[in-house]
């Protein structure tokens, strides 16, 4: 078992900084997941005001609502990453997609690329379970990828799970200057791959390792 310890010791002021400056890049990946196949300049023209006409509504609508969460995200780093703050950013994520966006999941849902289905979420439980994740972490960045990990398996909303376990990560790691968190475009096909094995297995060492070594950036201060 790795030990997650953090890769980068930032100045809090250069992590917003660095996120600022990647904010389209990190949307346009984000984007990528979910399917939307976007270039990257196509993505800084939604995020400006423009539009494609080639994309649905409900595509450049994920996009502004992602710009929205960002924006949020950026503005509230210095407040708690409570539950109800990992409403706000689904509800946000989800305003005019999702059913009930920001609202604790109460029904079935299927998971595609497996049978594997999630329990119907139990707040207080999953309150409980981040608590104890933090309170278990080796670093800052262990506990940000755990968490949104466990998020993205736990389906507590009914849509809209990984974009919020991602933003959640990039707040607590942006909060501490620990870098930000992304999957690169080429990686998006192992990324899936590992995130139905770590749904089927309940292990997530594999996928893990994939986001310490992979996805995360900051800057090393030279001495």
């Amino acid at each position: 078992m790795n030990n997650y310890f953090d890769r980068f010791n930032m100045i809090k002021e250069s992590n917003i900084f660095l996120a600022k400056r990647n904010i389209i890049d990190l949307i346009w990946k984000s984007c990528h997941i979910e399917g939307i196949n976007i270039t990257f300049s196509e993505t800084q023209r939604i995020y400006n005001g423009g539009n494609i006409a080639r994309l649905r509504v409900d595509e450049i609508q994920t996009i502004n609502n992602l710009k929205h969460a960002w924006n949020y995200l950026l503005n509230s780093l210095d407040n708690t990453d409570d539950i109800n703050f990992i409403k706000s950013i689904n509800s946000l994520i989800g305003s005019n997609l999702i059913d009930r966006a920001g609202e604790i999941r109460i029904y079935e849902v299927k998971i595609g690329g497996t049978n594997w289905k999630p329990k119907i979420p139990d707040e207080n439980r999953v309150t409980e379970n981040l608590a104890a994740i933090k309170e278990n972490s080796v670093s800052i960045t262990d506990e940000a990828i755990t968490k949104m990990l466990y998020l993205m398996k736990t389906q507590f909303f009914n849509d809209g799970n990984k974009r919020t376990s991602m933003l959640l990560a990039n707040k607590i790691l942006i909060s501490n200057g620990k870098g930000i968190l992304n999957v690169p475009i080429e990686l998006d096909a192992e990324f899936g791959e590992l995130l139905i094995n770590y749904y089927e297995t309940n292990n997530m060492e594999k996928i893990k390792k994939f986001f310490y070594e992979n996805c995360l950036e900051g800057i090393s201060y030279s001495l």
